[in-house]
């Protein structure tokens, strides 16, 4: 069974064997081990946090285990805050309008301006699946669990959450987006002050970025292509998103020119159409035997340091009582009577 919960000290060589494999301009999991063993602290102290009534710097981050052979094969995460200890830096697509009444000439000309207006938000990152278990809705649980401890724990998130996607690369890692335009004011490869960045070091950006608005209009044919577009690796995620009720509202990362997707969470599907059941542990009825039979539910306890979040299928709706497996409840970390939040996986349909 495929389980989702918080990371664990003794998850640094996994986590760090993903690192590796997720590719130039993924900022939130980087191949270094110092780096990803603060990670790892910081999120054991952020999900060991009680009685907390506000977000602040906390960094929730889980990873999704393979319980028949114990591998860790993704990862995923919420930022409660971004920006409050270091500037946190996008810019945002708008409009500058020249005109003559003279002449009869009326231009409206796209601008990019940057910006620190997700100061303060909730951030959904760190989103990764290794290739090879990149099915049977794996990448939907992965990404959706955050979801659900949201809608559990409200308290520890703002109104406003937002991801940042991954702009266009290509297999070398060269981005057209920053080799037009932050190239320019750096005079570094892409590579270099992506590894900056994830490192926590980002004074050089308010250093050397220019302040003035952007004239796109100015910018090579093949960095205006890719403004707003994601790297073809995560456009699953985008559509994963998307569906959730995420919208792109003109920001992009100052970097790649990757879009930033944003929404309040209570009005994220997940968010607002799941709900807290009793589990019955025994025999559930309308359990399927085949991959195509029946609705797909995501299924997580009610715990915070003790999280786990898991995907189960079912013939029949479930109702007010949960009815589990044993396998599905020792998954969840739960005894018979303790409550589960309960959803569909998808919005249109289970299948």
């Amino acid at each position: 069974m495929m389980v989702i919960r918080p990371i664990c000290q003794n998850d640094l060589k996994s986590l760090y064997r993903l690192a590796e494999k997720t590719g130039i301009g993924f900022t939130s999991l980087v191949s270094d081990e110092a780096v990803l063993q603060k990670k790892i602290d910081g999120a054991i102290r952020s999900f060991a946090k009680e009685n907390v009534v506000s977000p602040s710097n906390e960094d929730y981050l889980m990873v999704l285990e393979d319980s028949t052979t114990g591998d860790i094969v993704g990862t995923c995460g919420i930022l409660a805050t971004v920006g409050l200890d270091e500037p946190f830096y996008s810019y945002h697509l708008g409009t500058i309008t020249h005109a003559s009444r003279e002449l009869g000439v009326h231009n409206a000309i796209p601008t990019l301006i940057l910006n620190n207006d997700f100061t303060g938000c909730s951030e959904i990152c760190t989103l990764f699946l290794e290739e090879n278990y990149r099915h049977s809705k794996n990448g939907q649980l992965l990404s959706k669990a955050r979801f659900m401890f949201m809608a559990q724990f409200p308290e520890r998130f703002t109104e406003k959450v937002f991801a940042e996607m991954r702009g266009v690369s290509d297999e070398n890692g060269v981005s057209p987006f920053w080799e037009s335009l932050g190239r320019h004011f750096f005079s570094i490869d892409f590579k270099e002050a992506d590894e900056l960045t994830s490192q926590g070091n980002k004074q050089f950006i308010a250093e050397l970025m220019p302040n003035n608005p952007v004239y796109v209009n100015l910018l090579p044919q093949e960095a205006r292509d890719v403004l707003g577009q994601v790297h073809k690796n995560t456009v699953p995620a985008r559509r994963l998103l998307e569906q959730e009720g995420f919208r792109y509202e003109n920001y992009v990362d100052i970097f790649d020119g990757g879009p930033s997707l944003e929404a309040r969470v209570q009005d994220i599907r997940a968010v607002r159409d799941s709900r807290l059941c009793l589990a019955n542990i025994g025999q559930p009825k309308g359990l399927c035997n085949t991959p195509n039979e029946g609705c797909f539910y995501l299924v997580s306890n009610a715990k915070v340091v003790d999280f786990r979040c898991i995907l189960i299928q079912r013939s029949i709706p479930p109702g007010s009582a949960m009815t589990l497996t044993q396998e599905e409840a020792d998954s969840l970390c739960i005894i018979n009577k303790e409550p589960v939040r309960i959803v569909e996986l998808s919005p249109y349909s289970g299948h």
